[in-house]
Order: structure tokens, then C-alpha cells, then sequence
């Protein structure tokens, strides 16, 4: 009985080929929480308005609406960032 050959083609190699969208993965991701750090940083925070009751009688509606807030400690947007670069500039290495 014959056995298949086996094919290997020059230059291409699996781990290799995985790594580079890892990598690119990796850096993205270290640079969209720089700018999400930086960004709460400046900012401190953000508001919504939330939809809590709405009441129906006949032709008559009342909704109620309710401005919220969320603020953003420094300790995080420091952290984003410090995250951010560390991931950037130890991320893409090859091991």
C-alpha cells in the first residue's frame, strides 16, 4: 500500500503565520485603552437619560425620565493607559 508524501512548503510555518494578527490584536488593543484612558482623564465621566415609568390613562401619557451619571476615577484612566503601554511596547514581541 501506498503512503501519501507529504507536502512542506518554503517559507510557512503555522506559529509564525498565527502570531503577526495576534500581534497586530495586541497593539490595538493597547492603543483603543490609551485613548479610552485618556479620554476619561479629560472627561471624568458621562451622563445618559434613562427611561424609568411611563404611565398610559386614556389619551393621556407620562414618562419619566431620569438623567444619570457615571464618573470615572483617576486611578482608571491612569491604569488604561499604563495598561495601554505596557501592551504596546511588550505586547508584540516575539517569544
Amino acid at each position: 500500500m501506498r503512503q501519501p508524501a507529504l507536502i512542506q512548503v518554503q517559507g510557512s510555518n503555522a506559529p509564525n503565520s498565527l502570531k503577526a494578527p495576534l500581534m497586530n490584536f495586541v497593539k490595538l488593543l493597547g492603543a483603543l485603552l490609551i485613548a479610552a484612558g485618556v479620554l476619561g482623564l479629560v472627561y471624568g465621566g458621562f451622563s445618559f437619560t434613562k427611561e424609568t415609568h411611563d404611565l398610559k390613562i386614556g389619551p393621556v401619557e407620562l414618562a419619566l425620565k431620569e438623567k444619570q451619571s457615571v464618573t470615572i476615577p483617576s486611578w482608571a484612566g491612569i491604569g488604561a493607559i499604563a495598561l495601554g503601554a505596557a501592551l504596546l511596547l511588550f505586547g508584540g514581541k516575539n517569544r
